[in-house]
């Protein structure tokens, strides 16, 4: 056996169904992803912004419909179905990388961000009740970083990770447009 016919076989293997190699690619991401997000939660206290939450709206998609795309793949779907289900997962996965770039800048204030989780806090009611209104009322801003590594916050780590998952689908999409076997 020669070098080249191991290349050419290994090669044949990673074009065997590149559109369930990206959905099943995009389901562990965006599953390790959202445990991640779930662990800082529950285990290290981080309380999500509602930014935060927004931004796993798209991982909520992400799971199911990649798992849905890579049964698809497995099973022979004709093309236009994958290229449904990895489009979606492209536009959604991009759309919440603007998000996440959204976000950071909030963090950096680079811009305003949304009034319910940024900027002074007002109208705390009169001064009888404020202390029992402070004791309930928990509010996590969107414009402070509760986190940072190497100098990304999590929204930063997030367009990363989206446009990672956005670069897969695209590249399971164009792969399965050159398979001349379906």
């Amino acid at each position: 056996m020669t070098l080249d016919s191991t290349a050419s076989r290994s090669h044949a293997r990673g074009d065997a169904n590149p559109a369930l190699m990206a959905a099943l690619a995009i389901t562990v991401i965006a599953a390790a992803t959202l445990a991640g997000a779930w662990f800082l939660q529950l285990v290290d206290g981080i309380q999500p912004c509602p930014l935060c939450l927004e931004q796993r709206y798209a991982y909520y998609l992400a799971v199911p419909l990649a798992v849905l795309t890579a049964l698809a793949a497995a099973r022979h779907a004709p093309r236009s179905v994958l290229y449904v289900g990895l489009g979606i997962l492209a536009l959604a996965t991009l759309g919440n990388a603007g998000l996440g770039a959204y976000h950071a800048g909030v963090e950096w204030q680079f811009w305003q961000g949304p009034t319910d989780c940024t900027g002074p806090v007002g109208n705390l009611g009169s001064a009888g009740n404020l202390l029992e209104r402070l004791d309930t009322v928990k509010v996590v801003r969107c414009d402070e970083v509760q986190w940072r590594f190497l100098g990304l916050s999590l929204a930063g780590y997030n367009v990363l990770i989206s446009l990672l998952m956005a670069a897969i689908a695209a590249w399971g999409i164009a792969r399965t447009g050159r398979r001349s076997s379906w």
